[in-house]
């Protein structure tokens, strides 16, 4: 990706990330991670207020924001407030790696999507039967997993009738990825290996595609560089040591492949 050599701080890509739970810390760390690792300027953590510390360890480059109690990981409405004023000013925003489903957070996380101004991707908890109704008509790439397509309540045959009909944009994760738009042109991605069942692993293609959104990618190349990034890595990462990687060794390849694509 080019960038024009004057440019400033933040002129490049800012990301903000909205995850954890009060027994998740990794899943919305691991999406910053790899969005840090396509080359933005700016990442933008929203973590439990217990996970406040781990976050802000986990990258010096992190602004860390925390929602919840001590004692509670719930979004309750002035996190709502805070979060969406942040969103105003990002470029693309992960949400849902890790966030608590219970009854009165999924009413948040729902309320999270439909009032984000800025391109969104919706992994992990943000994938419910009304996700798709919050987000028509936005920028938005959704990314279930066959597990979650079922939560959703959706089938296969349909995908492309949702998508034409919502404007958004699905990326269906399996050993063959599938991008979906809403041009009904469907875009398949093969490679990769089972390492990549791995916890984690999900949440950083999550955080790579709203990365290269906020680079100004378009949306259905960012999903098919990220899912190609992803597996390409898993492939180098066995040849190597088999099995036996992370999702941290994984984000450690993103940066040189990204620029090889």
């Amino acid at each position: 990706m080019q960038r024009r050599p004057t440019s400033h701080k933040g002129e490049n890509g800012m990301v903000a990330v909205i995850g954890g739970s009060r027994t998740q810390h990794g899943a919305p760390l691991f999406s910053a991670l790899a969005a840090e690792a396509t080359g933005v300027d700016l990442v933008f953590v929203c973590v439990p207020l217990v996970h406040a510390e781990v976050a802000k360890m986990t990258s010096l480059n992190f602004q860390v924001h925390p929602f919840g109690a001590q004692n509670s990981d719930e979004l309750g409405a002035r996190d709502r407030s805070q979060i969406i004023e942040l969103l105003a000013t990002m470029d693309a925003a992960v949400i849902g790696p890790g966030l608590a489903r219970t009854g009165s957070n999924l009413k948040s996380i729902l309320a999270l999507l439909e009032e984000c101004p800025c391109p969104v991707v919706a992994d992990a908890s943000a994938l419910q039967p009304q996700s798709l109704r919050c987000l028509r008509g936005k920028q938005a790439v959704l990314m279930p997993h066959q597990g979650e397509l079922e939560r959703m309540g959706l089938r296969h045959e349909e995908l492309s009738k949702h998508c034409r009909e919502t404007g958004c944009t699905m990326l269906l994760k399996g050993p063959t990825d599938m991008i979906i738009p809403p041009s009904g042109d469907v875009r398949k991605v093969e490679g990769g290996n089972a390492g990549l069942t791995v916890g984690g692993t999900g949440d950083a293609l999550a955080g790579i595609v709203a990365g290269l959104i906020a680079q100004k990618e378009d949306l259905i190349e960012a999903c098919v560089r990220a899912s190609t990034a992803i597996k390409r890595a898993g492939d180098l990462l066995f040849s190597r040591r088999g099995f036996a990687y992370t999702t941290r060794d994984v984000i450690a390849e993103i940066p040189a492949l990204l620029r090889q694509s």
